[in-house]
């Protein structure tokens, strides 16, 4: 299936994100996954039908900061022909606005200030998600934001820092400064990414507000996609663990939203997936060992859609050799019977990597 969504890449970055936020159906998004979701990834996601619009991991900002030139390749090498969103995370405010105003100097589609990562390390500073616990100081913050971004100014949030209660006072700030696209994560911060999602709240969020919504949580499979977006209303969705564990999921959502059966992989196509992901992230000099600890980052999402009883996940996470890696794949993977569209309900302890250890 071909997607409706316009490929962008001729088009001026200014009038990127508005063109797509015309365009009719559902906005799927590829989520900032620190470390995760890069300019690799982005490359070979779009090999597997990709993204409507990419969020590039956050740039941390602070008063003696410099932009990443990592990150920033995302943007300046952006190989998807699909718009760009520039994420910041932090407090200082001269700063983010100095940097807001660096990086419009490149081809971004919008900046968008990142309130919801439920890392301590973040949140202690009080930043990501740990500003929702002081609503003034987002005010503060999104003031001042608003006269410096001449693009789009995007948010991307959790529902509260332990407490819901507080996003009728989010919203309302998120209204008075003219936010251009909010994604909400159905969420606290203290809930991480095992407690049920809040739909009903982004659906809130949806009614309240002028500027289009994206949902975000738990988008694991097309059947789910479907049913969030008919509990929220929203414009779209944005997905990111789901779509490392399976990289054909925006095509799957497309499809089934079409009335088309989705694709459905089997053990082969997921095993080529794993070799395709191990050669792209695979960068010159880097030792053996280390690409496959970096592989196990990807392969915690990857392990929970493989088999039931968790025993790949287990012994995946053990292994430290190429051979011994691969050789395990295969032994999991090198099969011709479909695979489940939905994750598997593994059973983890509460500190579990899968509990939410990362943005």
């Amino acid at each position: 299936m071909v997607s409706t969504v316009p490929h962008l890449l001729s088009t001026p970055f200014h009038s990127q994100l508005e063109l797509l936020l015309e365009t009719p159906g559902p906005v799927l998004a590829l989520a900032p996954m620190q470390d995760v979701t890069d300019l690799s990834f982005w490359t070979l996601l779009n090999r597997y039908g990709g993204a409507d619009l990419y969020f590039t991991e956050y740039f941390r900002v602070h008063p003696d900061s410099v932009l990443d030139q990592d990150i920033l390749s995302s943007i300046t090498q952006n190989p998807t022909g699909k718009p760009a969103i520039a994420q910041m995370i932090g407090n200082h405010v001269p700063s983010l606005v100095r940097v807001a105003r660096e990086l419009q100097k490149h081809p971004v589609a919008g900046i968008d200030l990142n309130l919801g990562c439920p890392v301590p390390v973040v949140y202690r500073k009080n930043a990501g998600g740990g500003l929702l616990r002081d609503p003034a100081q987002i005010d503060y913050i999104l003031g001042h934001l608003r006269q410096a971004v001449e693009t789009k100014l995007t948010v991307k949030t959790r529902i509260g820092f332990d407490d819901p209660a507080v996003f009728e006072e989010l919203l309302a700030i998120y209204q008075r400064h003219s936010i251009d696209l909010l994604s909400v994560h159905g969420r606290t911060v203290a809930e991480k990414y095992r407690s049920t999602v809040h739909y009903d709240t982004i659906a809130r969020a949806v009614q309240s507000l002028k500027c289009p919504v994206l949902a975000n949580g738990n988008v694991v499979s097309s059947r789910k996609a479907g049913e969030v977006l008919r509990e929220t209303s929203a414009r779209g969705l944005m997905i990111g663990r789901g779509v490392i564990r399976n990289p054909w999921l925006f095509r799957q959502i497309r499809e089934a939203l079409c009335g088309e059966e989705p694709f459905k992989p089997v053990g082969r196509d997921v095993l080529a997936y794993v070799h395709d992901l191990y050669e792209t992230r695979s960068k010159p000099g880097i030792r053996e060992i280390s690409r496959i600890q970096h592989m196990k980052k990807f392969m915690n999402y990857i392990a929970i859609g493989v088999e039931p009883s968790g025993r790949f996940l287990h012994d995946v996470r053990r292994v430290n050799s190429e051979a011994d890696f691969f050789r395990l794949c295969r032994d999991f993977l090198d099969h011709s019977e479909p695979m489940p569209l939905e994750p598997y309900d593994l059973q983890l302890a509460s500190s579990d990597f899968m509990c939410g250890a990362q943005c």
